[in-house]
């Protein structure tokens, strides 16, 4: 195998919602098996995005997911707990990557060449089969975390500031799994203290 083709595209999912762990997928697709209908995760529906999980996760060379807790975020800040989710995404591939092709500005700190592409989601297939792998196992932990914490409808918002979560964490007060240093669920700690 060349290692020319050894391209890993890296994304996240869940820097935004309040609740939950960021997930991020490392990914190196096979250049003689290109995957059809790769795009933006946030472009696809959820059955498209789970059908080209599912082929990803059969044809790519190598992937991986990695994860970066509630409890991490509070601790060092939302964008260096993607960039450690990424770092160890990366580091858990079974085949080292030559280089490494990251969706947005920032890059973590990885033994091989990076950059940054602002979109790079929606252009860079690897990138996109990043954002996909991410997408959906961050929004299946968010099914998971459901069944353990039922009164804030996680399955549904994903963890996201909607109407009805905001108005769930006003009701029951957070819960382990959200995020302490976001905005709506520190104000409503220290209203509470």
């Amino acid at each position: 195998m060349s290692t020319s083709v050894l391209i890993a595209g890296v994304d996240e999912a869940g820097r935004g919602p309040l609740a939950g762990p960021v997930c991020a997928a490392a990914v190196i697709l096979d250049p003689d098996s290109p995957i059809i209908g790769l795009a933006d995760s946030k472009r696809l529906n959820a059955r498209r995005r789970d059908a080209l999980d599912a082929v990803i996760r059969e044809q790519a060379l190598a992937w991986s997911i990695a994860w970066a807790s509630a409890e991490e975020i509070d601790r060092i800040n939302i964008l260096r707990a993607s960039l450690l989710a990424m770092q160890r995404a990366v580091s858990a591939l079974n085949i080292a990557p030559v280089r490494v092709l990251v969706d947005g500005q920032q890059c973590p700190d990885l033994p091989c060449a990076t950059e940054a592409v602002v979109g790079g989601d929606g252009c860079i297939p690897a990138i996109s089969a990043a954002s996909i792998l991410a997408k959906v196992a961050r929004d299946r932990c968010m099914g998971e975390l459901d069944v353990h914490y039922p009164h804030y409808g996680f399955a549904r918002h994903k963890g996201y500031p909607t109407r009805a979560h905001l108005a769930a964490l006003q009701h029951h007060g957070p819960c382990a799994e959200h995020r302490r240093s976001f905005a709506p669920v520190r104000r409503l700690l220290q209203s509470s203290s």
